[in-house]
């Protein structure tokens, strides 16, 4: 029927219609104008397949972002694809409780013949006290709020002096985070209500003793017999880590100095009878959750291959029709 028609009689109607089975993060201007508001933008390299785009901070966004992130953290805890790190943190502070003293003394005797002291003292520094007095309370350091602090403030410093986004991302993610961790530790120390080792020990029991639920009061006055359980400093400092890794996934060397970190953390608080080996799985979980969350929440990735394989794939469909009494063909063009 086509073929007989007159040119004239024609007219060629042109009807794009795209379909994409990709998620939204593939069309990176889509995902800004909905996600990233009327923000400049900046678009990094992170490997050869994935580029990654961050907006232009805000300095009150790791405030503002507590609720999103509060949010995201609590639907990853409990993730069905979570489910076996959620049941490898229990396992794993189940089966480290019953070896918990023999660990701890254990840590104290290897201390001892490297001439560790199972003190923490620190120097001033102005009105801070946080200049460490031995060795021991250099390693208790690195789980600090402080350090936390001191690596945002870097990540300020490279974000002025190169303009750039990501480090403004990092510094405010890492800000935000003693918040947020904060929330999840204090809350489970007050309930789990564990004494710290030392207690124990003085005590002469050859087990930790739980308290769940003390009062305020009593946590307030008495508080190594209620706040073992989870590790403030190695939920502090895996928390930092996971920011700072995920913001920087090209850098390969972050992680391997970041759990060697807090693998001498952790030894540190075990040898000067402040922790018990099982209150550190769940600060790991913790940690890395809530950094994951926050860090994520803060850019889109974008795969090049994926967009390469979805521009290339697309197909012409003609039609025959009529409008208004002229003969149509329309030409259909599918992504």
């Amino acid at each position: 029927m086509l073929l007989n028609m007159k040119p004239l009689n024609i007219i060629f109607l042109f009807s794009f219609v795209f379909k994409s089975g990709f998620c939204q993060n593939l069309d990176s201007l889509s995902a800004i104008n909905k996600n990233f508001k009327d923000r400049k933008t900046q678009e990094y390299s992170i490997s050869s397949s994935k580029t990654r785009i961050y907006y232009q901070p805000r300095w009150y966004e790791s405030i503002t972002d507590l609720p999103k992130d509060f949010k995201s953290t609590n639907a990853n805890f409990f993730a069905g694809n979570h489910a076996l790190y959620l049941a490898g943190t229990v396992a794993a502070t189940l089966a480290l409780v019953p070896a918990d003293l023999s660990i701890v003394n254990n840590s104290r005797l290897v201390a001892s013949h490297l001439g560790m002291s199972e003190e923490n003292t620190y120097g001033k520094f102005g009105p801070l006290k946080v200049v460490p007095q031995n060795i021991g309370a250099g390693f208790y350091l690195i789980g600090n709020g402080i350090t936390v602090v001191l690596l945002s403030s870097g990540f300020v410093a490279k974000g002025l002096i190169d303009n750039d986004y990501r480090a403004y991302a990092t510094a405010s993610g890492l800000i935000e985070s003693l918040a947020l961790s904060g929330v999840y530790v204090q809350a489970l120390k007050r309930i789990t209500g564990r004494e710290s080792p030392f207690i124990t020990l003085q005590n002469g029991n050859k087990s930790s003793k739980w308290s769940p639920m003390p009062s305020f009061s009593k946590f307030a006055t008495q508080t190594s017999r209620y706040d073992a359980m989870p590790s403030g400093h190695v939920t502090t400092i895996m928390t930092a880590l996971t920011i700072i890794s995920t913001n920087y996934p090209e850098y390969k060397w972050i992680k391997p100095i970041g759990y060697t970190a807090i693998g001498i953390l952790g030894f540190q608080m075990l040898q000067s009878e402040v922790h018990w080996a099982s209150d550190y799985p769940l600060a790991l979980f913790i940690g890395y959750f809530t950094g994951k969350s926050i860090a994520q929440n803060r850019f889109i990735d974008k795969d090049r291959k994926a967009i390469a394989h979805h521009k290339n794939k697309y197909k012409l469909e003609f039609a025959g029709g009529n409008f208004e009494g002229y003969t149509t063909v329309d030409l259909k063009l599918k992504l």
